[in-house]
C-alpha cells in the first residue's frame, strides 16, 4: 500500500503545481499585433481584450479595414498566449505532449 500512498501525494504535487500554473497563465498579459504594429491588443490570460491601441495615422483608413486590423491583431493575441498555455504545460509536464491543459482550462 506504500506505492498507493506515494502515487496520492504526487498527485497532490502535481495539482498544487497545475494550481499555480494556472495562475501564472491567468496573470499573463499578451499583445497582439497587426498592420505592422499600427493595431495592438492586450489580453489577459483568460483571453480577454482589456486595451485595444489603434494608430491615429489610421483613422482616415476605411471601416472595413480598421474591423480587420482589429480582428487580425486579437487573433495574434490568442495564438501567442496559446502558444505560451502550451509552452508552461510543456514544462510542467516535462515536455510530454498530455491532454493535461484540456482538461484543467
Amino acid at each position: 500500500m506504500k506505492n498507493l500512498g506515494d502515487l496520492m501525494q504526487q498527485a497532490q504535487r502535481m495539482q498544487a503545481k497545475m494550481e499555480g500554473l494556472q495562475a501564472e497563465i491567468a496573470a499573463l498579459e499578451i499583445v497582439g499585433e497587426s498592420g505592422a504594429g499600427l493595431v495592438r491588443v492586450v489580453m489577459n490570460g483568460a483571453h480577454e481584450v482589456t486595451k485595444v491601441e489603434i494608430d491615429a495615422s489610421l483613422m482616415t483608413e476605411p471601416k472595413e479595414m480598421l474591423e480587420d486590423l482589429v480582428a487580425a491583431a486579437c487573433n495574434d493575441g490568442a495564438h501567442k498566449l496559446d502558444a505560451a498555455h502550451k509552452e508552461k504545460m510543456s514544462q510542467l509536464t516535462g515536455g510530454l505532449e498530455l491532454p493535461i491543459g484540456k482538461l484543467f482550462t
